[in-house]
């Protein structure tokens, strides 16, 4: 198990990986790629076509068979995106949600590394916003989470179609800081190997700390 990547490492090594998974995703059908993905695909003719996929409330298409994928205003997407978008396809399998919420260190193979993950999601999350709830719900509405009822203040997000984020607030005080974390549906495995939790981790952090 290699230490998962987040969305700021060398672009060379997501390169990599993600030529790995074009390689393995061609050697299957794009319609029951799409279909265990929850999202659609539209053929073009015999072996050609387009995987259309929400991304974190807008739309992607990635091209068959090359698998490189776009926005929806037609420019290609940054490398790492690409990456998660290639993990998310390869190992979905249409395993049902569970709606049961769970840490980053309660994923398989997730416990070596949530020290490193809460340090750069949950972590950055309580430096930036503190005290002030107030604050930490007005960039989550900004970001386009719908509210849920966890902790002082959560918000859902759904990067992809079947791997919500519950980004959670507990307010602390004069004696105790605040803290914060962001929890997976206990399927996400089944979408999304630990690397690619990562990935999403560390990208709705970033939406949020510098929205």
């Amino acid at each position: 198990m290699s230490k998962p990547i987040r969305s700021g490492a060398a672009s060379s090594q997501l390169e990599h990986r993600a030529d790995e998974l074009r390689a393995s995703l061609r050697l299957l059908d794009p319609e029951w790629v799409a279909a265990r993905s929850g999202i659609s695909y539209l053929s073009a003719g015999p072996g050609r076509g387009e995987l259309h996929c929400p991304l974190w409330g807008k739309h992607a298409a990635i091209s068959w068979p090359s698998l490189t994928g776009y926005s929806d205003t037609g420019d290609e997407l940054p490398s790492f995106i690409q990456a998660v978008l290639l993990y998310y396809l390869h190992t979905a399998d249409g395993f049902p949600l569970s709606g049961k919420w769970v840490s980053f260190a309660d994923l398989p193979n997730g416990r070596t590394y949530n020290p490193a993950f809460q340090g750069y999601t949950g972590n950055e999350f309580a430096k930036a916003f503190g005290l002030d709830v107030s604050a930490f719900r007005s960039m989550c509405e900004k970001a386009g989470g719908d509210p849920a009822d966890a902790g002082d203040a959560s918000y859902v997000f759904r990067p992809l179609p079947r791997v919500p984020l519950l980004a959670t607030y507990w307010l602390g005080d004069d004696d105790f800081p605040s803290s914060c974390k962001i929890l997976f549906d206990s399927s996400a495995i089944h979408y999304l190997p630990i690397d690619g939790c990562a990935i999403v981790g560390s990208m709705l952090t970033k939406k949020l700390i510098t929205k």
